[in-house]
């Protein structure tokens, strides 16, 4: 740990002496290697986010890697979604206007089915509908991408860990060929630990910035450590780069949501890993090749 420490310092001073190079990325020159880019809920900003429609826009775009949200219906099904409650992106208000708040979980998966989630973004959308995670997980294998799973707010579905992960084994993405392509990650420890402790081998990622005295103790079960890109830095970039995830290797970042090419340089050059966006083509084209 102290030899890793050091080497933190020492990217660090690097860091700094960066600062007066002309902009460029700090990290591909460190290594050559340019972050990956993620689709946030799929190619959101042209698509409705965390549909098939997203992720097929994702993949037109290039985007390797999608990032979604998953969540659980009344009879325990589990489905894409970002909102605690369907209004914001169904018209669940028109086909049950007596249910509010709406929230997922007080749904059936019959009931989630029949809503429009397409329209509220364009009229080209309509009639697109909240997908199953299985038929998430299909769409992602049909155009070979990776996947960045989020379980969104596990503390409202006890045990969705142990279902997620049992519905991703069934479709294949445990083994191992599959298991290079997937991250799961959440803003809660306690799932992510919960996640590391059923399935040692699968890849964890916790959303947030927890202090650089607290990282060794993410260190266990994370392999990631995904902040706003708001508050990421260089020197926060190589503190966590200075620690070895559960997997023997160094904790990589990948921070969200960047949409604009000047802030797509500026933490490419803060040397992070992967880069979440709404919009891939966008920072695809202001990274370096």
């Amino acid at each position: 740990m102290h030899v890793r420490a050091a080497a933190a310092l020492a990217t660090a001073l690097l860091g700094t002496a960066a600062l007066l190079l002309p902009a460029t990325d700090v990290r591909a020159v460190e290594d050559g290697t340019p972050p990956v880019v993620i689709a946030h809920r799929g190619g959101s900003a042209y698509a409705p986010e965390n549909t098939l429609a997203a992720v097929d826009e994702a993949a037109r775009l290039g985007a390797v890697w999608v990032e979604n949200d998953v969540q659980r219906t009344r009879d325990g099904q589990l489905v894409v979604l970002h909102d605690e409650s369907l209004q914001r992106t169904t018209d669940v208000e028109q086909v049950f206007p007596g249910r509010a708040p709406w929230k997922v979980k007080d749904f059936t998966a019959a009931e989630i089915a029949r809503l429009d989630a397409g329209g509220w973004f364009s009229t080209a959308y309509a009639g697109a509908r909240v997908p199953t995670l299985k038929q998430y997980v299909h769409r992602v294998d049909l155009h070979r991408q990776k996947l960045l799973l989020e379980l969104k707010n596990p503390e409202l579905y006890p045990g969705i860990e142990r279902e997620t992960l049992k519905l991703l084994g069934n479709e294949g993405w445990l083994d191992r060929k599959h298991r290079s392509r997937l991250v799961v990650q959440s803003f809660s420890a306690t799932s992510l630990r919960t996640v590391h402790d059923l399935e040692p081998g699968v890849r964890t990622g916790f959303l947030g910035t927890p202090p650089v005295a607290d990282l060794h103790a993410y260190a266990a079960f994370a392999d990631q450590i995904n902040p706003s890109y708001t508050s990421v830095s260089r020197a926060y970039v190589s503190a966590v780069h200075a620690f070895n995830g559960p997997h023997d290797k160094p904790l990589e970042v990948s921070t969200w949501t960047v949409n604009t090419a000047a802030d797509a340089r500026r933490v490419a050059g803060y040397g992070v890993d992967g880069i979440i966006t709404n919009k891939p083509d966008v920072v695809r084209d202001a990274l370096p090749d």
